[in-house]
């Protein structure tokens, strides 16, 4: 594994800039429709990619089946997200999208327990899977009543992060197979993505208000930074330090979220939401096996007389 220090500053740089992803959605959507913020970070990501392609000569896919499956993880990866957590956020804040994007991992095992059954889940998996669902009832503010948040809100939220849940399995069997370099995929799935969503943004408008500084330099950041060369910065870390180093970011979104929306757009922060938060936490470190609660006890086998 490489040392800290050739990984540490875009590890640090990727949390940022995803946790503050957030913050840029509630910028943007000042003067953009949902359906627009979704199109323009993918087609503003896009021409990141495109640019980060061309500087290292990668080869973007030439069969019609890998583009294919590259436009479905558009979908379940970007395009559907991308609109849920712009929608989403027009009635929640952002500290809770910050929050509720940490139930990835959650997701990402349900799915594959309910529809890949040939993976197996263990006991610790199951514990972590049913104690998020704790956390997110409390971050949500079920128990205590909504405050700020409207379950329509909620829901348009968990439903972005069911979809990453959909995306990994099927990113893993149809895209990470094929011979192509790691940026070269990410430039042709984003650039599906803006493509799927082109028709949807031009017949329900992109705009929803005359434009304003906050929402073009949300937009901008969100698209060049948060769905552009974050993903450039993602495969680095992937590469230099290892996967499951890599995917731990997911534990320093939320705390920047919060920070952001706490800080520069007034919003609250309750108690419920911060227990919520740890909650969901640990039980996506359950989920990853990173933290074992649950011990898996193997089956004793019978004594032969």
């Amino acid at each position: 594994m490489a040392k800290t220090s050739s990984w540490l500053p875009s590890f640090l740089a990727l949390g940022a800039v995803w946790g503050a992803s957030f913050l840029f959605i509630e910028w943007s959507l000042e003067a953009f429709t949902p359906i627009g913020v979704a199109f323009l970070r993918g087609a503003l990501g896009a021409i990141s990619l495109l640019v980060a392609v061309a500087f290292t000569k990668s080869a973007l896919p030439s069969r019609l089946i890998d583009w294919c499956h590259l436009a479905v993880v558009a979908v379940l990866l970007n395009a559907a997200p991308g609109f849920l957590f712009a929608l989403g956020q027009e009635h929640v804040t952002s500290v809770m999208a910050g929050i509720l994007n940490a139930t990835t991992p959650l997701m990402t095992l349900l799915v594959i327990g309910l529809l890949f059954r040939g993976e197996k889940t263990s006991a610790n998996q199951i514990a972590g899977l049913l104690l998020g669902f704790v956390g997110v009832a409390l971050v949500s503010g079920i128990a205590t009543g909504l405050g700020e948040n409207d379950l329509f809100g909620v829901i348009s939220l968990l439903g972005a992060t069911l979809c990453y849940g959909f995306s990994f399995p099927y990113a893993r069997r149809f895209v990470l197979t094929m011979p192509h370099d790691n940026t070269a995929l990410a430039a042709g799935q984003v650039l599906c993505s803006a493509l799927v969503l082109l028709p949807f943004a031009l017949g329900f408008g992109i705009t929803s208000g005359p434009l304003t500084t906050p929402s073009i330099i949300g937009i901008a950041l969100l698209g060049f930074l948060g769905t552009g060369y974050a993903y450039v910065w993602n495969y680095r870390n992937m590469k230099l330090a290892g996967s499951a180093i890599a995917s731990s970011v997911t534990y320093i979104t939320p705390l920047v979220a919060a920070v952001l929306g706490v800080s520069i757009l007034g919003e609250t922060l309750t108690w419920y939401q911060v227990l919520g938060g740890l909650i969901i936490l640990l039980s996506a470190a359950m989920v990853q096996n990173r933290l074992i609660v649950v011990a898996h006890r193997p089956k004793k086998r019978g004594v032969r007389t």
